[in-house]
C-alpha cells in the first residue's frame, strides 16, 4: 500500500479520533523537511502568514462598514428616515433642509475615520515589509517579514527584534544562551537569558543548521507570555532524540536580541498567532459619556416630536369634522383625494407634521460637535507646556472623539516601567556595620568635598571594621547575575572598565544589580568579567582578584533573596547572600543588626529600594553537603521546585550581617506630583505592571501612590500558599469594611485621620479570582468581593501582569455597578491591550517603540503631561461640550415650539411659521458660529487655578453637567422663551395690526417678528453664559446678529430671479418700519432672558458652587487671581482665638510623617514694587464676602493661608 498501519493510525487520530489533538497541538517541520520514512506521517498544515493587522477597515469594506457604524447613531438614522420621507411624500419643507446637513456630517466623519485608519495601514505596512534573514538550502536569503512561514529557520542579529515567535536552535555563544530584552512585551527592559535546544546549540553556520532534521510538537497559540510547552524530535539515527521545550526556549515577537552576536531560530507562531498579537485587543469604536447622554436626550426629543405630530394630526381631523372646514369653497379636494382612505390620509398628515417639527432634533449639533472635537484637539497639540525638549515631541491626538471624556476620568490605570519611572536605577548609598558610604562623597571613612548636609551615622570605621567593609564590597561584586558587554578587543584581551574607558558596560536581568555593581565601582571595587567559571574583580589597589563561581542560588519572589557560593584564590569558601530585609534579618546570627535596620528603615521612608547583604564561611564538609542537597533536589522530576526551595532554605542560614544598600529607581520628572494631583481630583490610580512585586512596590512608595501610613494588603501567590483564596479574600474584606462606616469616602487618601489601604495583587492570583476552580462552591462572588476591596483602597498595585490581564482588569472595573470612566496609560506594546480596552487610552512616547502611541487615543511625551491634559484640557472640553449640547437642544426648542403653537391658529394645515430660508439657515448660519466658538474658546476658570486646585475636577465628575435635572431646566427654559415669543407677539399685535401707512401685518410678518426675537434671545443667552471674552467672541456673537439683519434686508429687499415666488419681499423692512415692532422686540427679548438672569443672580448669591465662587473672586481681582492666588481672601474668617488654638494644637501635635505634604510653602511675589513673602493654607474654603476686606488679601500676608 505504500503506507504502514502506524501512519494510518496517526492520520486517523489527528483527524478523527478526537478534537483535542487537532485543537491543542501543532506539528512544525523545521525548514519544511519531511520526517524520515516510518517515523511519522507528514501532514502539511496550513498556518497564517506573518502579516500583522491593526487597521479596522479595508479598501473594500470601508464604505459599508463605516456607513453601518455611523447610522447606528440615533440622530443619523432618524434624519435619514426624515430625508427619505421628504423625498417620497409632499411635505411642507424641502428635502434639502434635512439632507444637506446629514450628508455633510456623514462625509466629514468618514473622511476623519478613514484618515486615522490609513495611518494604521501605513504603520502595519512598515512592519510587514521590514527585511528578515531566512536560511534556505544552506544559504541566507532576505525576505519581507510578512512572507515568513511556520517552519522557516530565521537568522536574527544583535539589536534586531524577533520577527515572529521562535524556538532557539543555536546562538553565537558557546553555551547556547542569548540575552533578550522584552520591554515591549512585559515592560521589563532588563536582559533575560534564553537557552538553545541542547542537541542543536553546536550548529553555528548556515550549512550546519541546514543539516538539522527535526520536528516540533507544541501547543496551539495562547496569549500567556510566561507559559509554553512542547517537545522537539531530532532525527540523528535510527531512533529520534526527544527533548522537552519550555518558555526559556521560546523567543517572542517584539523582544530584541542583546549582547549576542546572532541566533538561529525556527518559526512556530507567525502573524496574528504570535503571543504579542494575541495580547492585542481588537480596536473598537469608543463612545464618550457625553455622546451617550446626547443619544438619550435625542430619544426624549424624538418622543416629544412624535407626540406633537400625533396631537396635531388628531386635532386636525377633529377640526375638519365640520364639512365647511374640511373642504371650504376656496380649497376643494380632487376626486382622488376624496377617495383616499382616511387612515392613509392620517398617516400622510402624521409624516408631514413630523417633517414640519423635525427641527427639534438638531442634526446640525452633530456637525458642530464633530467640528468642535476636530478643531479643539489642536489645542492639545499646540500646547507648549506639553512639548518635551528632550524628545523634541509634542502631544498627539489620534482620536478626537473622546476629548470631553478627559474631564470625566475616575480610574487611571498606569504602567510602571517607562511610564512612572525612567527605568534608570542609581546607587545612592550603602551602610556597612552602621558606617555610611556615599559614592564620591563619603568613601573609606573620609568625607569628600560637597558632603555638607548629608545625614551620617558614623563615617570613620576602625581597623577591625575594614575586613567587613571589604567583604561587603566583594559580596556585591560577586553576588549577582550581571554580564559585561565589552566593545573593544586588543590583542585578544578585552579592555575597558578597569582602564577607565567607557567602551564597556554592565547588563543584567535586574537593573538593581547593575546599579549595585556600578556603585561598587565608584567605591573602588570593579567587577571585570566571568570567564571560564572565574569571577574577576579589581580592588582598590588595582589588583585583580579571582573567585571561582561554584553555585548560584537564583532569586525568586517567595524567598526574596539570592546567593552565590564562591571559592577564593586562597581556597576559602564563602556564601554571599543579598535580599530584602524581611528575608535576611531572620537568618542572621551576628552583626550590627540594630544600626543597619535603622538605616534601612530611614531609606525605606525616603522611597529608596533597600537590600541587605550577609555572608557565611563554609568548610569543605559543609560545601559537600550543600552540593549533595542541590544535586538531589534538581534531579527530582516531581515537586522539583519545592525540593529546590527547601534546599535553599537549609543552605541560607546562620548568616553574618554585613550591611545594606539603597538604590533609587528614578521616577519620571513630576510623576509623584502628578499622581498626588490625580488623587486630589478624585481619581483612583492603579499601577498595572509585568514587573516583580518588590520593584513595583518600591516605585509606588516613591511616586506617593502608597504613603507612609498606608496599610498594605497583599493578595499574592505567596499568601495563597498559606491560606485558601476564599479565606484570604474574606479576611481582607473584613479588614477593609471594618472601617467602612467611620472612614471618610475620600479617594485621594490624603487624610491621616483614618486607615489608608493599598492593595497588592499578582497575575496568578488575579487569574484565580477571575476564573476560580469549579469545585469551589463559593467561587461565584469572588469577583464582587475583590471589587469591593479595591473600591475601598486608595491605590492598587497589580504586578506580574500579562498584557491581556491588564485589559481584563480594566474591563472588570468598566463593568462594575458604578460604570466608571477609565483611562489607561502606558508606553510599550504590552500596554496596548489595556489602552484599547479603557474608555480613554494614552500612549507615552518612551523608549519601548511606538506601538502604544499608534494604538492610543492620545499620546504625550511624559507622564507629567497627564496632569494638564486631564485637569485643564479635560475640564475645559467637558464644560464646553456640555454647554454646546444643552444649548443646541434649548435653541431648537425655542425655534420649533412656536411652530407647534402656530398650528392651533392656522387650522392645523401644516403651514410653516417661518420662511424656508430661515428654517434652513437658523442652525447653519444664524446661531451656529457663536456656540462653535464658545465650545472652542471658553475658559470659565483660569487654567493656572485649575492646575493648582485639582479638587475643582470633582465638580464636573460623573457627567454632572448633563444630568436629567439640568436637561429638564434647559428644556423648560426653551419652552418658556418660545411661549413668551409667540404669545407676546400675538397679544402685542392683537390690536396694532396696521403700520403707519395703514398696511396690515400678515402671517409672514408675524413669523419674521417671532424669528427675530428668537435669534436675538438665544444669542444673548449664550453671551450671558460666556466668561472668557476675546475680540473673536465679540466679532462672532455681534457679527452673527448683524449678518442676520443684513441677510433679512437683502432676502426681502431684492427680487431674486431664481425664485418662483417671493413671499418675503419687503416683509422685514415693513416690520422694522413699525415702532410697536421695535418695542415688542426689546420687551420680548428682555422677558425671555429675565428668568435665567434672576435665577443666576439668586443662585450665585445664596448657594454658590466652588466654581462660581472662584469666578466671582477672579472678577473681583480683575483676572489676577491665578498670579498671586488670593484664595485666602475667600476663606471664612476664623472664630475668636481659633488661630491661636490651632497654633497651640500644632505645637503639641506629634511630628508629621516625612511623606506628608508640608503645611506651609513660601511663595515670592511682587506687589507695589516691594518683595513680599506670603504663606498660604492648602485648603480651599470661601467666605460670604469677607474677601472684600484688606486684611484677608493674600498679598498682605495677614490672612489665612493657602498652598501655592
Amino acid at each position: 500500500m505504500g503506507m504502514d498501519f502506524s501512519t494510518l493510525r496517526t492520520l486517523i487520530s489527528r483527524y478523527c479520533a478526537g478534537e483535542e489533538n487537532c485543537v491543542d497541538t501543532r506539528t512544525v517541520y523545521i525548514a519544511h523537511k519531511e520526517p524520515p520514512p516510518g517515523a511519522e506521517a507528514f501532514i502539511q498544515q496550513r498556518f497564517p502568514d506573518n502579516r500583522i493587522v491593526s487597521s479596522k477597515y479595508t479598501f473594500w469594506n470601508f464604505i459599508p462598514k463605516n456607513m453601518f457604524e455611523q447610522f447606528r447613531r440615533v440622530a443619523n438614522f432618524y434624519f435619514l428616515i426624515i430625508f427619505l420621507v421628504q423625498l417620497i411624500i409632499d411635505t411642507p419643507t424641502s428635502p434639502v433642509t434635512s439632507g444637506l446637513p446629514l450628508f455633510f456630517v456623514i462625509i466629514v466623519t468618514a473622511i476623519k475615520q478613514g484618515y486615522e485608519d490609513w495611518l494604521r495601514h501605513k504603520a502595519d505596512k512598515a512592519v510587514n515589509q521590514c527585511p528578515v534573514h531566512v536560511v534556505q538550502h544552506g544559504k541566507v536569503i532576505r525576505k519581507q517579514s510578512r512572507k515568513l512561514r511556520v517552519g522557516d529557520v530565521v537568522l536574527v542579529k544583535e539589536d534586531e527584534p524577533f520577527p515572529c515567535d521562535l524556538i532557539l536552535l543555536s546562538s553565537s555563544r558557546d553555551d547556547g544562551t542569548c540575552y533578550v530584552t522584552t520591554a515591549s512585551l512585559d515592560g521589563e527592559s532588563s536582559h533575560k537569558t534564553y537557552h538553545a535546544v541542547q542537541d542543536t546549540k553546536a550548529y553555528k553556520t548556515e550549512e550546519e543548521i541546514n543539516c538539522i532534521h527535526a520536528t516540533i510538537d507544541c501547543e496551539q497559540p495562547q496569549p500567556d507570555l510566561y507559559k509554553f510547552r512542547g517537545n522537539i524530535n531530532i532525527y540523528m539515527g535510527n531512533e529520534p532524540v526527544s527533548r522537552s521545550l519550555a518558555s526559556q526556549n521560546l523567543l517572542l515577537r517584539g523582544a530584541t536580541l542583546k549582547n549576542t552576536e546572532y541566533i538561529y531560530g525556527v518559526a512556530i507562531y507567525t502573524g496574528m498567532e504570535t503571543k504579542m498579537a494575541l495580547n492585542y485587543q481588537s480596536k473598537s469604536q469608543k463612545r464618550s459619556a457625553v455622546e451617550k447622554s446626547m443619544n438619550a436626550y435625542l430619544v426624549v426629543y424624538l418622543c416629544i416630536l412624535i407626540s406633537k405630530a400625533v396631537i396635531n394630526t388628531t386635532l386636525k381631523y377633529v377640526w375638519q369634522a365640520d364639512p365647511n372646514r374640511d373642504e371650504p369653497w376656496y380649497n376643494e379636494k380632487t376626486e382622488t383625494e376624496r377617495q383616499r382612505h382616511i387612515l392613509i390620509r392620517a398617516f400622510t398628515d402624521f409624516l408631514a407634521f413630523m417633517v414640519l417639527f423635525n427641527y427639534i432634533i438638531p442634526v446640525s449639533m452633530y456637525v458642530t460637535v464633530e467640528m468642535q472635537k476636530f478643531l479643539g484637539s489642536y489645542f492639545i497639540m499646540w500646547d507648549d507646556e506639553m512639548f518635551d525638549e528632550e524628545l523634541g515631541e509634542r502631544a498627539v491626538v489620534n482620536t478626537s472623539d473622546l476629548n470631553e471624556e478627559l474631564g470625566q476620568v475616575e480610574y487611571v490605570f498606569t504602567d510602571k516601567t517607562g511610564t512612572l519611572t525612567e527605568n534608570n536605577m542609581e546607587f545612592i548609598e550603602c551602610c556597612v556595620d552602621g558606617n555610611v558610604y556615599v559614592p564620591h562623597i563619603i568613601c573609606n571613612g573620609q568625607v569628600m568635598p560637597g558632603a555638607a548636609g548629608i545625614d551620617m551615622i558614623d563615617t570613620s570605621p576602625g581597623p577591625e571594621a575594614r575586613e567587613h567593609e571589604e567583604l561587603f564590597f566583594r559580596a556585591l561584586c560577586l553576588c549577582h547575575t550581571v554580564q559585561v558587554k565589552e566593545e573593544e578587543t586588543v590583542d585578544g584581551i578585552k579592555h575597558g572598565i578597569h582602564q577607565g574607558k567607557s567602551s564597556s558596560f554592565y547588563i543584567s536581568s535586574s537593573p538593581d544589580e547593575v546599579a549595585l555593581v556600578e556603585g561598587m565601582k565608584r567605591l573602588g571595587f570593579t567587577y571585570l568579567r566571568l570567564k571560564d567559571g572565574q569571577m574577576e574583580i579589581l580592588n582598590r589597589e588595582d589588583e585583580i582578584e579571582r573567585f571561582e563561581l561554584l553555585e548560584v542560588l537564583t532569586f525568586d519572589s517567595v524567598r526574596r533573596r539570592m546567593s552565590v557560593i564562591v571559592r577564593s584564590s586562597t581556597g576559602e569558601l564563602y556564601l554571599f547572600c543579598k535580599g530584602a530585609d524581611s528575608s535576611i534579618f531572620p537568618r542572621v546570627v551576628s552583626g550590627k543588626v540594630e544600626q543597619v535596620k535603622a538605616r534601612v528603615e530611614r531609606n525605606a521612608v525616603e522611597g529608596l529600594r533597600t537590600l541587605c547583604v550577609a555572608y557565611r564561611r563554609l568548610s569543605p564538609e559543609q560545601y559537600e553537603q550543600v552540593c549533595h542537597l542541590l544535586t538531589r533536589a534538581k534531579l527530582e522530576f516531581q515537586d522539583q521546585d519545592k525540593l529546590v526551595a527547601e534546599a535553599y532554605d537549609l543552605i541560607e542560614r546562620d548568616l553574618v550581617l554585613l550591611g545594606a544598600t539603597a538604590v533609587e529607581d528614578r521616577l519620571q520628572e513630576k510623576a509623584a506630583d502628578t499622581i498626588e494631583s490625580l488623587h486630589k481630583a478624585g481619581m483612583k490610580v492603579w499601577v498595572l505592571t509585568g514587573d516583580k512585586m518588590e520593584t513595583a512596590a518600591a516605585t509606588c512608595y516613591a511616586s506617593k501612590l502608597f504613603r507612609r501610613n498606608t496599610q498594605i494588603l497583599e493578595l499574592t501567590t505567596k499568601r495563597l500558599e498559606e491560606q485558601s483564596l476564599h479565606d484570604v479574600l474574606f479576611e481582607l474584606s473584613r479588614t477593609v469594611l471594618r472601617h467602612y462606616g467611620s472612614m471618610p469616602r475620600d479617594s485621594s487618601g490624603l487624610s491621616s485621620e483614618y486607615t489608608d489601604y493599598g492593595l497588592i495583587i499578582d497575575g496568578a492570583t488575579l487569574s484565580a479570582v477571575m476564573r476560580p476552580s469549579q469545585e469551589d462552591s463559593n467561587s461565584g462572588n469572588y469577583k464582587e468581593i475583590f471589587l469591593e476591596i479595591c473600591r475601598n483602597c486608595s491605590a492598587v498595585l497589580c504586578c506580574r501582569m500579562a498584557p491581556l490581564q491588564k485589559a481584563q482588569i480594566v474591563k472588570m472595573i468598566k463593568a462594575s455597578k458604578e460604570h466608571p470612566i477609565t483611562l489607561a496609560i502606558g508606553d510599550g506594546a504590552n500596554d496596548v491591550s489595556m489602552i484599547l480596552e479603557a474608555h480613554v487610552g494614552i500612549g507615552i512616547m518612551g523608549k519601548e517603540g511606538r506601538q502604544a502611541v499608534r494604538n492610543s487615543d492620545y499620546a504625550i511625551p511624559k507622564f507629567k503631561h497627564l496632569k494638564k491634559m486631564l485637569l485643564v484640557h479635560g475640564h475645559y472640553y467637558y464644560i464646553r461640550i456640555s454647554e454646546l449640547v444643552q444649548y443646541f437642544f434649548y435653541k431648537n426648542v425655542c425655534f420649533i415650539f412656536p411652530q407647534f403653537l402656530y398650528q392651533f391658529f392656522c387650522g392645523f394645515s401644516q403651514q410653516p411659521l417661518y420662511d424656508t430660508a430661515y428654517l434652513t439657515l437658523y442652525n447653519i448660519s444664524f446661531t451656529s458660529l457663536p456656540i462653535l466658538l464658545y465650545s472652542l474658546m471658553e475658559q470659565h476658570i483660569n487654567m493656572d487655578i485649575l492646575k493648582k486646585e485639582p479638587t475643582l475636577y470633582r465638580d464636573i465628575a460623573k457627567n454632572s453637567l448633563l444630568t436629567w435635572p439640568i436637561f429638564i431646566y434647559w428644556t423648560v427654559l426653551g419652552v418658556y422663551d418660545a411661549i413668551v415669543m409667540f404669545f407676546g407677539a400675538y397679544f402685542l399685535f392683537d390690536n396694532t395690526t396696521f403700520t403707519s401707512n395703514g398696511q396690515m401685518f400678515g402671517n409672514w410678518t408675524f413669523g419674521t417678528l417671532v424669528f427675530t426675537v428668537l435669534v436675538f434671545t438665544v444669542t444673548f443667552k449664550l453671551a450671558l453664559d460666556t466668561h472668557y471674552w476675546t475680540w473673536i467672541n465679540h466679532f462672532v456673537i455681534w457679527g452673527s446678529l448683524v449678518f442676520f439683519v443684513v441677510f433679512s434686508l437683502l432676502w426681502g429687499g431684492i427680487i431674486w430671479p431664481f425664485l418662483n415666488y417671493q413671499r418675503m419681499y419687503y416683509v422685514f423692512m415693513q416690520m422694522l418700519s413699525s415702532g410697536p415692532a421695535w418695542l415688542s422686540i426689546i420687551l420680548l427679548i428682555t422677558a425671555g432672558l429675565l428668568p435665567d438672569v434672576v435665577k443666576k443672580v439668586f443662585w450665585r448669591s445664596l448657594w454658590p458652587s466652588t466654581t462660581e465662587r472662584i469666578q466671582n473672586a477672579d472678577k473681583l481681582y480683575k483676572g489676577q487671581l491665578s498670579e498671586f492666588t488670593p484664595l485666602a481672601a475667600l476663606h471664612p474668617p476664623p472664630k475668636a482665638s481659633s488661630h491661636q488654638r490651632g497654633s497651640e494644637n500644632q505645637r503639641n501635635a506629634p511630628n508629621p510623617p516625612r511623606s506628608d505634604t508640608p503645611n506651609k510653602k513660601v511663595m515670592f511675589t511682587r506687589w507695589r514694587r516691594m518683595p513680599d513673602y506670603c504663606t498660604f493654607s492648602p485648603l480651599l474654603r470661601f467666605t460670604d464676602g469677607s474677601h472684600h476686606s484688606r486684611q484677608g488679601n493674600a498679598y498682605s500676608g495677614a490672612g489665612p493661608e493657602t498652598s501655592v
